[in-house]
């Protein structure tokens, strides 16, 4: 699992500098659409970089918590960033999409962190 982590960081890095240019140059939002354009744009790129480190951590260390880091960062930031830009471009909301995809991220990294404190070296 360790390299689809890695590929998914990688393409989910990817996709955010590509969605940075459309927003940048071919996007036109209102103020408040563009926020939240940018603030899904910004977990996407740290979540990016969460996954990659996800997966190397699981390459070296494996274990179940590192693994689920990886699965929360992946469905958390699809979720969340997805929802965001959902309403973004529409202005429906698509419900408790958005929050669900924050805590994804968020047990993501409370498990990363479990899997520093369970690793035997």
């Amino acid at each position: 699992m360790d390299r689809i982590w890695i590929a998914a960081g990688s393409l989910a890095g990817l996709l955010a500098v590509a969605l940075s240019a459309y927003a940048a140059h071919g996007l036109t939002l209102d103020p408040a659409r563009a926020r939240m354009v940018d603030n899904a744009l910004t977990q996407q790129g740290w979540h990016a970089l969460a996954l990659i480190a996800a997966g190397i951590l699981a390459g070296r260390w494996g274990g179940w918590a590192v693994q689920g880091a990886g699965a929360a960062f992946l469905l958390g930031m699809i979720l969340f960033c997805g929802a965001v830009w959902y309403v973004a471009l529409t202005g429906r909301s698509l419900g408790s999409v958005a929050p669900m995809g924050g805590m994804l991220l968020m047990l993501g990294w409370l498990l990363l962190a479990a899997s520093a404190v369970l690793h035997r070296s």
